[in-house]
């Protein structure tokens, strides 16, 4: 197949566009290569496809509807995966409005385009974000997500709506995915598992927010991609699905996996719990398991070891 992937450059979109490739797909990467952290990481991701030819990257922002629908009239596109947008839950706070522009217009832009051009199959990114606060646990897909705490999470809510509104009317399958904070090699530098990494490597000041009682359902980079390339191939109208581990660690059980790694002490120094940030995020996976053949394989100990050994490989490159 020939696959769109927005965000193709960005720490999970490449790591699709490899398991793509090495199955045979041809993939056509756009990407912007904003500065919300270096885009010299992004340059690293897609430059080992640079040789493939069943590979094409596009340099521009999925807000520019022109731009995008010049893709889509040249490269006959079968399916999409939906992997950009602005990410983070804090920056989102500062700055509303790019999170509004790039993630609601751009997802609108993209799913109208898939409308044009009678796309098989759009696998759209939302977010674990949308489920705020929710006191039900594990989250289940069919819970209530109508209290978003941050503008992230609401404009990862409002592309699910305009997923279902674009298959309600016109028949568009969209399999929604809500990934669980991802990591593993690559990943992105501003998330929790780099940066505490870097400075208990480094014996900086760890930062934590709040009492270290947040728990997190971590999710290996290698098991998201196999839930991603699965809601790829398999055509179902309109579903949402828990991508994540289902199997939550607090924070403080976190940075102690890194200090045993790494085999140094953390500097930890508590600072009050941020704004937008939710006590506990966990996946139910029985629809993804059901739906998708769904099986999360690598346990925090392991993903964090082999992510550990891929930073102290390359931490001169950050």
């Amino acid at each position: 197949m020939k696959i769109l992937i927005t965000g193709g450059a960005g720490f999970i979109g490449s790591n699709v566009t490899k398991k793509l490739l090495q199955r045979g797909d041809s993939v056509v990467c756009v990407d912007e290569f904003n500065d919300y952290y270096s885009p010299e990481i992004k340059q690293r991701n897609v430059a080992q496809f640079a040789e493939n030819s069943n590979y094409t990257l596009y340099r521009g922002t999925i807000t520019d509807y022109e731009f995008l629908k010049g893709i889509f009239e040249k490269e006959k596109i079968q399916r999409v995966v939906h992997a950009a947008a602005r990410a983070g839950v804090r920056p989102s706070i500062e700055n509303p409005f790019i999170y509004e522009d790039t993630n609601v217009k751009g997802t609108l832009n993209l799913l109208h385009l898939a409308k044009e051009f009678a796309i098989e199959n759009f696998v759209l990114f939302s977010s674990s974000s949308v489920y705020g606060n929710s006191p039900k646990v594990p989250f289940c897909e069919t819970d209530p997500v109508d209290n978003p705490i941050s503008p992230y999470a609401a404009t990862k809510k409002a592309t699910e709506l305009l997923g279902y509104t674009y298959h309600h009317l016109y028949g568009l399958n969209v399999n929604v995915v809500r990934p669980f904070t991802v990591y593993g090699p690559g990943g992105r530098p501003d998330m929790a598992p780099f940066l505490f990494t870097k400075w208990i490597d480094e014996g900086k000041e760890v930062k934590r927010f709040g009492d270290g009682s947040t728990r997190r359902d971590y999710t290996f980079i290698n098991d998201l991609v196999d839930g991603v390339v699965s809601a790829v191939d398999k055509i179902l109208g309109y579903e949402i699905f828990n991508l994540g581990n289902s199997d939550t660690i607090d924070l403080n059980s976190f940075i102690a996996i890194i200090e045993k790694i790494l085999g140094k002490t953390a500097c930890v120094k508590q600072h009050p719990a941020q704004p937008g940030d939710v006590p506990i995020t966990f996946a139910d996976l029985t629809k993804a398991g059901n739906l998708l053949n769904y099986k999360p394989k690598v346990k925090i100990e392991k993903g964090m070891e082999i992510f550990i050994a891929w930073y102290l490989e390359n931490k001169q490159l950050y």
